[in-house]
């Protein structure tokens, strides 16, 4: 079957920056698919140009099957995007902001009246389609905007941090509803985040870091690569230390934001071995399971959170 998304070697620079570097990948129909990255990793420029806002420096970009940079309007037609800036006008009504871009797209009279009640009450939001949008809570105008995004009845769907800014109940009650979209009209969701959550919760997720997709899979395939557990070690010395541990065990130490880490299987058995061959050298010991985040650590060497320069939009 056609690719609900397709991207092959996508490139965008500016001017000397590289904001992408040969990002490919596919996401199936009715799909979860998260990007997942910090600020300046590409999520942002990437969904872009899948929106058609941007064209692509070298490499392809297809929704549907259709190229965006070649045939836009057709790309547009089969898509609803939801920004991280807020696209609704205040002032208006949820039903007014709906009828407006309803036109856009060509729509009109009862059909167009028809799916603006079906959208909003989807979204839990038909008793306040009257109310000025500027009245409605951070979550409730997500909501409208995630109506908005489906009035015309998209293929894919393109959030880029959807729950921004929003309290912890709020991203919740988004991702209900993401999830509620996926399970009933098979829609295709894509969406960008820095939180890892929200990508947890995702079918598969691409992991970006400056540019380039560094980790492609579902979450917890992604996780089970690790290989085991991650350990911590805090001490006064972490470079001497992880020399000492392998050196003592043969095994591989690294240290991060000064801490010696460690990846092994049964990590918690292993810490009794650590005490005992480092007495007086460790501060304190922790052990976890793998997360996305120690996927992205595998991957490049640095926390998701060091910083990084901002990208361009």
């Amino acid at each position: 079957m056609t690719p609900a998304v397709q991207a092959e070697g996508l490139v965008r620079r500016y001017g000397d920056r590289t904001a992408l570097d040969g990002v490919t990948f596919e996401v199936r129909g009715g799909e979860l698919f998260g990007l997942l990255g910090p600020n300046g990793g590409g999520k942002t420029t990437l969904l872009h140009i899948l929106a058609t806002l941007l064209r692509p420096s070298a490499g392809t970009a297809r929704i549907d099957g259709v190229d965006v940079a070649r045939d836009p309007a057709a790309a547009r037609r089969r898509i609803g995007v939801v920004f991280q800036s807020p696209g609704l006008d205040p002032y208006l009504t949820p039903r007014e902001n709906l009828l407006h871009h309803g036109h856009l797209y060509g729509m009109r009279g009862r059909g167009l009246a028809e799916r603006i009640d079906e959208e909003l009450a989807r979204m839990g939001v038909g008793d306040r389609a009257r109310d000025l949008v500027k009245t409605l809570s951070g979550g409730l105008r997500r909501r409208v905007e995630l109506a908005k995004g489906l009035l015309h009845g998209p293929r894919v769907l393109l959030l880029d941090e959807p729950t921004a800014g929003l309290d912890p109940g709020a991203r919740r009650d988004v991702w209900d509803h993401l999830a509620a979209l996926r399970a009933t009209l098979g829609t295709t969701v894509v969406v960008a985040t820095h939180l890892m959550e929200e990508a947890e919760a995702c079918d598969r997720v691409a992991i970006l870091d400056g540019g380039r997709v560094v980790a492609l899979g579902a979450p917890a395939d992604l996780e089970e690569g690790i290989g085991g557990d991650v350990i911590a070690l805090e001490t006064a010395d972490p470079a001497g230390l992880a020399e000492a541990v392998r050196e003592r065990f043969g095994i591989e130490a690294a240290v991060l934001d000064g801490a010696v880490r460690i990846e092994r299987r049964e990590g918690a058995a292993f810490v009794p071995r650590l005490a005992e061959a480092f007495p007086g050298r460790i501060r304190s010991i922790t052990v976890g399971k793998p997360t996305l985040e120690d996927v992205f650590v595998q991957r490049t060497g640095h926390r998701f959170w060091d910083a990084a320069p901002p990208e361009a939009s």
